[in-house]
């Protein structure tokens, strides 16, 4: 399924799966808390959800909020390892969106 965008030259063209997967990645970006989650895990190897909830003064819920969009838009994993959540980078989805970005804005 395509979507239909009209531009100025009306000239009709078709949103690909790349730029899915950028605004997905985009999606999950899009919020200060994400990035500081992504940057944090950035630094390190990995992070339990106890600790993060350390980190940030927010409600354990609204962190989990975040984590779950990210952990969706594929930029984290989270394995479970009872009672906690251990959480790090998707290395190979995070280089994906770099790559990506890094095409479009032709850095």
């Amino acid at each position: 399924m395509f979507v239909i965008l009209r531009t100025n030259t009306m000239f009709k063209t078709p949103i690909t799966g790349k730029q899915k997967k950028m605004a997905r990645y985009a999606k999950a970006m899009g919020h200060p808390v994400r990035m500081y989650v992504l940057e944090l895990l950035s630094k390190q190897s990995c992070c339990y959800s106890g600790d993060l909830t350390e980190e940030l003064p927010i409600a354990k819920s609204t962190l989990s909020q975040h984590l779950k969009e990210l952990k969706e838009a594929g930029l984290i994993q989270g394995e479970i390892e009872a009672p906690k959540i251990r959480y790090c980078l998707n290395r190979e989805n995070w280089k994906e969106a770099q790559i990506l970005f890094e095409a479009i804005f032709d850095m």
